[in-house]
């Protein structure tokens, strides 16, 4: 009786599509979050090299540390794929070991960025110098917040997990969660590689 009204409960939050209501929810929620960035990044590109003051990108942009971030944040992926195939075996270790390495890798990633932007402050760019300024540290900016607010995300996992409150059944959370933190890594990979690799 209790397995047939479990079986009615899950049918009742799948779509036609097959996929759960949840995961083609957030998948809209990406879409919009991709217009966002897509905005952001466009506005950067526009602007890009109008400024006309300093300091400019090729005299102020360290490559080589924001390389290392940058290899941070994508081991940070893995972790994720591994802590929610943890989560599906139903391993307790395994979903604390590697969603604490999500957390930790996401918060060194925040680390180096918090260390770069007062930098920055310190080299005279703030986000009222310039055009450069601006459009830079509101476009990483938002995407920390997104990182900042996937941290903590991984956090709540992580808990619901000591608790003992994250079984295999409950692995459709840690997927989700899983598609917002690849997707910000995906989106840094796109902000690297036009602000930082391209100028």
């Amino acid at each position: 009786m209790a397995r047939a009204a479990v079986i009615a409960q899950d049918d009742h939050h799948y779509t036609s599509t097959g996929l759960s209501s949840w995961k083609v929810g957030f998948w809209t929620f990406i879409g919009s979050e991709c217009l966002l960035f897509a905005s952001l990044i466009s506005t950067y590109l526009v602007y890009k090299g109008r400024s006309v003051v300093g300091p400019y990108p090729e005299e102020i942009l360290n490559i080589p540390l924001t390389s290392v971030s940058t290899f941070v944040l994508l081991m940070s992926s893995l972790a994720m794929v591994l802590a929610l195939d943890g989560v599906q075996r139903g391993s307790r270790k395994l979903s604390l070991i590697w969603l604490g390495g999500v957390i930790l890798l996401g918060s060194a990633f925040l680390g180096f960025q918090a260390y770069e932007f007062t930098h920055f402050v310190h080299e005279g760019l703030t986000i009222g110098t310039n055009v450069f300024g601006s459009s830079f540290f509101v476009l990483t900016g938002f995407h920390g917040a997104h990182v900042t607010g996937g941290v903590i995300w991984m956090i709540t996992l992580w808990i619901m997990a000591a608790r003992g409150k994250l079984a295999p059944a409950d692995s459709l959370k840690v997927e989700i969660a899983g598609l917002y933190w690849h997707f910000v890594d995906i989106v840094w990979i796109v902000i690297f590689t036009l602000v930082y690799l391209i100028q």
